[in-house]
């Protein structure tokens, strides 16, 4: 009775794994969902639940070709071991997503990216982006504006950890140190001028309180006279005053 309840739940996971993949009929991928069998790099397309019947998956450079033709930038675009492509056409234009490996292929192919785009004419209709270890191409574009949001909607959810010595490292330390340095900067010209504010405000209103109470004690005093009621010279101005007749 036993043997039955394993084979009986043996059969199930199969079945079970089978009808999950069966909505991909695509190459094979390195790395796909558990839950459906589709590639993870396509449900990083933007609205990959609608396109998905005419998404192109590739792992070679011919067959991205054979899906969406011939396009500018695919003679510079190299498919080392694990790089995937993932395809899918939109109002905006054709999404083109190429995923690489490890961020030093990434880096190399975005330098040789960029040196061939810079040859381009204005309006080739081409919008490129570097997510991560993605490199996103938007083709046949007739609205840069909205290529661009189309690329928006495109998130590496992936940690990217450099093997050797990170290339950018430099850069990002001195864009820390020259935010840090700016900071501080403002930071401590607002306490300065604060402060002396403050000390200004502080005097001033100290020294007005000392005034009112010192006028208020000598409002206070009465008429003295060391010379019995006669008249004294108000040197120390504590003497009231004789009216006039």
């Amino acid at each position: 009775m036993r043997r039955l309840f394993f084979l009986f739940l043996l059969l199930f996971s199969v079945s079970f794994a089978e009808a999950a993949q069966s909505r991909w009929n695509g190459p094979s991928s390195g790395e796909i969902s558990e839950e459906d069998g589709i590639p993870v790099l396509v449900k990083h397309l933007p609205d990959w639940e609608n396109v998905l019947p005419n998404v192109v998956f590739a792992t070679d450079i011919e067959t991205l070709r054979a899906g969406i033709g011939d396009k500018p930038l695919f003679d510079v675009v190299e498919f080392s071991d694990g790089t995937e492509a993932a395809a899918a056409r939109y109002a905006a234009g054709t999404l083109v997503l190429i995923e690489y490996t490890n961020p030093q292929a990434a880096a190399y192919a975005d330098e040789r990216i960029k040196a061939r785009i810079a040859n381009f004419p204005p309006d080739s209709g081409l919008v490129y982006r570097k997510i991560g270890n993605y490199a996103a191409f938007v083709f046949d574009a007739s609205d840069a504006n909205a290529a661009g949001a189309l690329l928006d909607q495109i998130k590496y959810e992936k940690t990217v950890q450099w093997l050797g010595e990170d290339p950018y490292l430099y850069k990002r330390f001195e864009r820390y140190m020259v935010s840090t340095v700016k900071d501080i900067f403002f930071s401590t010209v607002l306490f300065i001028v604060v402060g002396l504010a403050m000390s200004i405000i502080g005097g001033i209103a100290t020294g007005f309180v000392f005034y009112r109470l010192r006028e208020k004690r000598r409002s206070a005093l009465t008429a003295f006279s060391d010379a019995g009621g006669m008249t004294r010279l108000n040197l120390d101005d504590l003497s009231e005053t004789i009216p006039q007749k």
